[in-house]
């Protein structure tokens, strides 16, 4: 199993420990770029595709890395109606 594959089925079990980090990670993978849109954005991250211009917003946790479990979900969804998942 290769570390993309892996990565997405980390997702769809939608772990109450899934980080920012492996978010951002997988996104990369799928061919997003991280943009924070500057100092004002707060911890609201934006993932920008240009091949379809896709976007999505994720928060950034903090102080920790942990993502919120509805936070996770809805990454899943995205990437699922977007056609990023075989399932």
């Amino acid at each position: 199993m290769s570390k993309y594959e892996k990565a997405l089925k980390r997702l769809s079990e939608c772990p109450k420990d899934y980080r920012y980090s492996e978010a951002a990670a997988l996104l990369v993978m799928l061919g997003y770029k991280e943009s924070n849109k500057g100092k004002s954005s707060g911890s609201r991250v934006a993932f920008y595709r240009e091949s379809d211009k896709s976007i999505i917003l994720l928060h950034k946790p903090h102080p920790g890395s942990e993502m919120l479990p509805a936070a996770v979900r809805h990454l899943y969804k995205f990437l699922k109606e977007g056609g990023d998942l075989d399932e």
